[in-house]
């Protein structure tokens, strides 16, 4: 049996959104759900949270500065290695294709 919920405990829950968007409550549910919160609750506040600053950005600018690369395209070459370890698409092609197309030219990758 899982230890009673102490309501003045402060939990932190970490979740990887787009801004502004609600998330599924599925993907929430396991995280929230052990608290006593209802997740679609806590997805509609992270959406109004988020909207303000954050609204619709998801792509590499955001982690530039976290990046160890020099410039905008190896950031982006970056976070399409993790698309390829997940298994998941980027606008319906793969991850590595578009790589190969940002050392090509083919696809143009502004210097910020």
């Amino acid at each position: 049996m899982p230890p009673k919920f102490d309501p003045s405990q402060v939990v932190d829950v970490y979740v990887r959104v787009t801004g502004g968007e609600v998330g599924a409550a599925s993907s929430l549910a396991p995280k929230i759900g052990p608290l006593g919160l209802s997740p679609k609750k806590i997805g509609e506040d992270i959406a109004k949270e988020t909207a303000k600053d954050w609204k619709g950005l998801r792509i590499a600018r955001v982690m530039s500065p976290r990046s160890m690369a020099k410039d905008l395209s190896g950031t982006i070459k970056e976070i399409l290695g993790t698309c390829v370890s997940v298994g998941c698409t980027v606008d319906g092609k793969d991850p590595k294709d578009l790589q190969q197309e940002i050392n090509e030219g083919v696809v143009e990758v502004p210097l910020e």
